[in-house]
């Protein structure tokens, strides 16, 4: 597992928003997905406001791996599910982040359906 270098997470975990893709199995990539990031710690994390159910996720899922790019920066990832232990501390990142976008946009995103479809991204 390799680990973030300083400007890529620093950049891509105050991003307001990133765009993340993953890889068909031909090797192409998808289209690119806008989305919300937060760093905790050293790693960078995603959830799908919309659960496991959500297209971009079920294809990340199923690919294992793929691009984020946001504020002039694009690296390639794995996408990992971590564990249950992360949810509080990731709710609490996502509020941090963004709140100020008020309680009907952040909800959906610290839901406990979201809370089980996050990725750690892990760049390659």
């Amino acid at each position: 597992m390799s680990a973030w270098d300083a400007a890529a997470i620093d950049t891509l975990g105050a991003a307001d928003e990133v765009q993340v893709t993953s890889r068909r199995e031909d090797g192409s990539s998808r289209p690119y997905v806008t989305i919300w990031a937060v760093r905790l710690g050293d790693d960078l994390y995603v959830r799908s406001a919309h659960g496991r159910d959500n297209g971009w996720f079920r294809r990340a899922l199923a690919a294992g791996d793929g691009r984020i790019r946001g504020d002039g920066i694009e690296r390639e990832v794995s996408f990992e599910e971590p564990g249950p232990e992360v949810d509080e501390p990731l709710h609490a990142a996502f509020h941090a982040k963004y709140d100020r976008y008020g309680p009907r946009i952040v909800g959906p995103v610290v839901s406990a359906e979201s809370a089980t479809a996050t990725f750690r991204l892990v760049p390659r």
